[in-house]
């Protein structure tokens, strides 16, 4: 089957949401990467989608608001807390394209628990604090559990004006329709809807961030090729499939 569209805006309507949330106030900080140095850090039978014969590793701290079972309503203490994510982007055979993450800072310990016990998703309880002041963020974060604990992120943007037309690159790490994860031996890719994102020119005032380099990825050289700030979506996400196994005996 033939690649999906690098940046298809629209996605598959998610029909019967097994999961609700909000994602508000994003800073989406983004890295160009040789596509080889980080293929090894994804799930079988996937590999690393790029634009123009790059890749890309995003930091990207945010306000996790209500998650939810089902069609919600999410929950307004256990399912609203910040959290960062490292992420990297995939492609499967099938010409499905997603993020792969390789850590998630979140503040509460329960939904930790639950995204690595449930999803197999490399979820990290951490102390994390979001300042918002004017035009102003500062995401703070320090780990828990299971560590390396202590290790600390801080990031700090201030808003700019809004983007009327998102460029080919933002469209790629914005534009994401699913995520891939290994899944008690398999692959898993969990589809999701939520509208067009609103994006903003962001500058970065300040960045001290450990969790790149703790999540494998090679540290990026120089400052990020792209900062920007969203005020958020609304996100359903649907059923789950599980990628075809390799035939056996091949490559």
């Amino acid at each position: 089957m033939a690649a999906e569209p690098v940046t298809p805006l629209t996605p598959r309507p998610v029909r019967v949401p097994l999961l609700v949330q909000q994602w508000r106030r994003l800073a989406m900080l983004h890295w160009a990467v040789d596509p080889a140095s980080v293929a090894n850090l994804l799930p079988p039978g996937t590999h690393p989608d790029t634009l123009d014969g790059v890749t890309y590793v995003g930091l990207v701290p945010f306000e996790m608001y209500r998650v939810g079972l089902l069609a919600g309503p999410g929950l307004p203490y256990l399912g609203t807390f910040p959290e960062t994510n490292v992420r990297l982007y995939s492609v499967d055979e099938a010409g499905r394209r997603g993020v792969v993450f390789r850590s998630l800072d979140a503040a509460r310990l329960i939904p930790v628990l639950c995204g690595r016990a449930a999803l197999r998703l490399p979820y990290i309880w951490s102390s994390m604090e979001i300042e918002h002041t004017g035009d102003r963020l500062v995401y703070t974060g320090r780990r828990r559990w299971p560590g390396p604990r202590g290790l600390p992120s801080r990031v700090a943007v201030r808003i700019g004006e809004r983007i009327a037309e998102p460029s080919p690159m933002e469209q790629f790490v914005t534009a994401r329709w699913g995520l891939h994860v290994a899944w008690y031996g398999r692959t898993l890719y969990l589809p999701n809807e939520h509208p067009e994102w609103p994006l903003h020119r962001a500058e970065l005032l300040a960045f001290d961030d450990k969790l790149i380099s703790a999540s494998g990825v090679p540290v990026p050289d120089g400052p990020p090729v792209s900062v920007l700030y969203s005020p958020g979506v609304p996100v359903k996400f649907g059923r789950g499939w599980l990628l075809k196994e390799p035939a056996s005996g091949g490559a």
